[in-house]
């Protein structure tokens, strides 16, 4: 993704096997009920973050996830096995794209739904491609080597995928669309920045929204996440969000407060930023936002170690990943309830 305010400044073990099993027994899974529930709606199933950690660390166990790479193959089958062990509804979307130089990139958008006939969906996302260059790397020698993306990336695919194992194993009768986009982070580098454009970014989100993986696909609304793994994590309500969807950010911001993560999920409107939700809002017009870190502290606006070798496991927080992924099961299932309710 890029930053426009980067733009403007520039210019102006054991128990973690067990957790991440694949059992369906729903007694061994009561646990999962939230004892802590206090400030949310209805029940809420519990958020495991050390599953989500793993499913973080396998991703970068490949190395970087680059398009047209070994390692980019083996983690999208790893991908698509895995959600097929939370539901049978799995498909993998495949084309080619071309990138910003002409290279033809094969993409693969994984798409995995659960409740395939209600009609009332909600749209969770994020990209599982990592970037081919390190180029805000401090060091200009590794400008053109390829990142881990453990943060840029990573975290929020391992987020989405504890997500669908709670879903799994967790009664609920809203529509909910799980899809890692591809290629997203394969725009132009900082070094030969000649034409970049909104457009060299995000072109497995872009190809999806013009092609969806069901004709007429509808959702109320949609949630994309990205870097959202490091520690003390800020996400600020950003441009894009509240120019097409300030609803929803309310609406999860208050989940967030209300079950006591607002010193993750701030109340600070920041610059737009052209993540994949900047093109569902535009071609698909469902209101999409973006959880997304944003650090005043950095020149980009973005957390320190974005497009650096640095962003790899060691980055990883697994407070993090449960204010994300706990803030997310808080919306789905109260959003159950009242669609429930409204029957």
């Amino acid at each position: 993704m890029r930053s426009k305010a980067f733009f403007f400044i520039m210019t102006a073990t054991a128990i973690f096997i067990l957790s991440c099993g694949n059992s369906n027994d729903k007694n061994d899974e009561q646990e999962d009920i939230m004892k802590e529930n206090s400030g949310s709606k209805v029940n809420v199933p519990v958020f495991n973050e050390d599953s989500a950690y793993i499913y973080v660390k396998a991703q970068t166990d490949f190395g970087p996830r680059v398009p047209n790479t070994p390692a980019h193959d083996k983690c999208a089958r790893w991908l698509e096995q895995k959600m097929k062990t939370y539901t049978e509804h799995v498909q993998v979307q495949k084309s080619k794209v071309r990138a910003y130089n002409g290279t033809l990139l094969n993409m693969m958008n994984i798409i995995a739904t659960f409740n395939p006939d209600s009609p009332a969906r909600i749209l969770l996302c994020a990209h599982w491609d990592s970037r081919p260059y390190a180029d805000w790397d401090e060091d200009p020698i590794n400008h053109n080597t390829p990142i881990d993306g453990a943060n840029d990336g990573a975290s929020g695919v391992g987020v989405l995928t504890e997500v669908a194992r709670v879903l799994s194993l967790n009664d609920i009768n809203l529509g909910v669309d799980i899809i890692f986009f591809d290629v997203e982070d394969y725009g132009e580098p900082r070094d030969e920045r000649n034409n970049n454009t909104d457009e060299n970014w995000g072109l497995g989100s872009q190809y999806w929204s013009k092609n969806p993986h069901e004709q007429n696909y509808k959702a109320l609304y949609g949630i994309l996440l990205d870097m959202v793994g490091v520690e003390s994590a800020t996400f600020t309500k950003e441009g894009f969000s509240m120019e097409y969807a300030p609803d929803i950010v309310n609406k999860v911001w208050n989940a967030a407060s209300r079950i006591g993560y607002g010193n993750f999920f701030v109340n600070e409107p920041t610059n737009p930023v052209t993540d994949d939700h900047y093109f569902i809002n535009k071609i698909t017009g469902i209101p999409t936002i973006d959880i997304i870190h944003f650090d005043k502290n950095t020149s980009t606006g973005f957390y320190k170690y974005w497009h650096t070798k640095k962003d790899n496991i060691e980055t990883i927080n697994k407070n993090t990943l449960k204010a994300v992924g706990q803030t997310l099961l808080t919306v789905l299932y109260e959003e159950n309830a009242g669609s429930l309710t409204q029957k």
